[in-house]
């Protein structure tokens, strides 16, 4: 199965305030994501909940369609993004007779997810003999030295006044 997105489209809270609680879940698994969301206290996180809840749901409907196992305690959040959406432009009455305007904005979010690949785990390589791995010390005795001498050497340009 590969990436399954979601969409939801003119939010109305502002992108700045939706980001703080889509930067906590980027890259964690749904459920751990999901939990999140449920005990975070920003207004935003219900919003971001509801897309997440609804990439799974397409998720679990691409696989049924492509006749695939998709188990959601595989998938993690991939890719999360809120953009800015149309700005909603309002007026408020100011002292003199003036308007003063106030921009309310909305917010689009994405949210991609994907199944976690699991790796093989590969047998160690076998350690190289102490005699290979280690250079002779007479070389790395002068590397140090020449590296110190440089450090000691570099020009410093004289304070003012003196």
């Amino acid at each position: 199965m590969t990436d399954v997105r979601a969409l939801q489209r003119t939010t109305r809270q502002s992108p700045y305030k939706m980001r703080l609680v889509v930067d906590q879940i980027r890259g964690k698994g749904v459920n751990e994501a999901l939990a999140l969301l449920q005990f975070s206290k920003k207004h935003a996180a219900r919003e971001i909940a509801k897309v997440l809840q609804s990439a799974v749901a397409n998720a679990e409907h691409k696989g049924r369609e492509a006749n695939e196992p998709v188990d959601v305690d595989q998938l993690y959040v991939k890719h999360a993004v809120i953009n800015e959406g149309p700005k909603l432009k309002r007026f408020m009455p100011a002292a003199m007779g003036r308007a003063t305007p106030i921009h309310k904005r909305t917010s689009h979010v994405e949210i991609i997810v994907a199944p976690r690949v699991v790796r093989e785990q590969v047998a160690p390589k076998p350690k190289r003999a102490a005699a290979q791995q280690a250079a002779p010390a007479e070389e790395t005795g002068k590397r140090r030295t020449t590296a110190k001498k440089a450090a000691t050497t570099r020009s410093r340009s004289p304070k003012r006044g003196q």
